[in-house]
């Protein structure tokens, strides 16, 4: 279904009993509500949340940008090199209130909140300026965006402002998967033909890299996020890949030393990905930090 968040129009798949405890799934750049597996999902209703995903702004089925047209990302990453302001179409914090909206349009007044990635850069916003609404804060494979983190490897960077070698769904899918391959966790790996086949899918569903280029001229833009993590109040639990080329574990562990008593989980092996064999894990992670919350 699609609700009007001040006018935006955002995507929201709502899963689980409406008696269930709210969970709120944000998904990083360029990724739609889909890249929460379905399996994950499941295990999270058996483990009593009502599941909500929602598109971000500009990706999957919600409201796009186009009229801002595509950025040079070149340009802005040689902008960000040289410490000058960015200026983007609009900031990670406009997708923390997407969110909070969503939660709004929904009648939630609290909801525990899960982000991956870009995801996770949206929820310590949301977690900072609405902490009455954030029961919980779950952190996956994200960082605060300080700039003497380690950084991702040139390979996934080149990777990332690349275009796929043809044209069509099929192509858009392989450039897609080779993505997924360079950033997945080398100890879980899953058969090439079955991500392709989720990747394929997801094309099909919605393909908007002008949209991605604008989410990552946003982060770009947002700069670093430490001044905000005092303000987090929620229990927060960071789960982060050992193996991660995109947001090396560096940037998990300066989470972990900077929110309040935080806790962590730091897996052996694993990229920037959400890998099957390691599914129970991440929605056991979730329930056992929703539980530290107050009533």
């Amino acid at each position: 279904m699609r609700v009007s968040v001040r006018g935006v129009g955002i995507e929201v798949d709502d899963q689980g009993p409406a008696s269930g405890d709210p969970l709120l799934l944000i998904m990083g750049l360029g990724m739609q509500l889909t890249g929460w597996p379905d399996d994950l999902v499941q295990l999270l209703v058996s483990r009593g949340f009502r599941v909500i995903r929602l598109d971000n702004r500009d990706a999957g089925l919600s409201q796009s940008f186009d009229e801002h047209g595509v950025p040079s990302l070149m340009w802005a990453m040689l902008r960000f090199a040289m410490h000058l302001p960015l200026s983007s179409p609009y900031r990670v914090r406009d997708m923390a209130d997407d969110a909070v909206g969503v939660l709004d349009a929904l009648n939630l007044p609290r909801a525990h909140v899960c982000g991956a990635s870009m995801g996770g850069m949206i929820a310590q916003h949301m977690a900072a300026a609405h902490p009455q609404r954030v029961k919980s804060l779950t952190l996956m494979m994200t960082t605060t965006g300080a700039r003497g983190l380690p950084q991702a490897t040139l390979d996934v960077r080149r990777a990332l402002i690349a275009r796929p070698k043809g044209h069509g769904p099929e192509a858009a899918a392989r450039h897609l998967q080779e993505i997924m391959e360079l950033i997945g966790s080398p100890a879980y790996r899953d058969d090439p033909a079955r991500v392709y086949a989720r990747v394929l899918a997801s094309v099909q569903r919605s393909y908007r890299p002008a949209g991605t280029a604008r989410q990552l001229l946003a982060i770009a833009a947002d700069g670093d996020r430490t001044p905000l993590l005092a303000r987090i109040a929620a229990p927060t639990r960071i789960i982060h890949g050992e193996a991660d080329p995109l947001i090396p574990v560096a940037a998990g562990r300066d989470l972990a030393q900077r929110i309040r008593d935080a806790h962590a989980d730091f897996i052996a092996g694993m990229g920037h990905d959400l890998p099957w064999q390691l599914l129970p894990r991440f929605a056991d992670g979730v329930r056992d930090n929703a539980q530290r919350a107050s009533p």
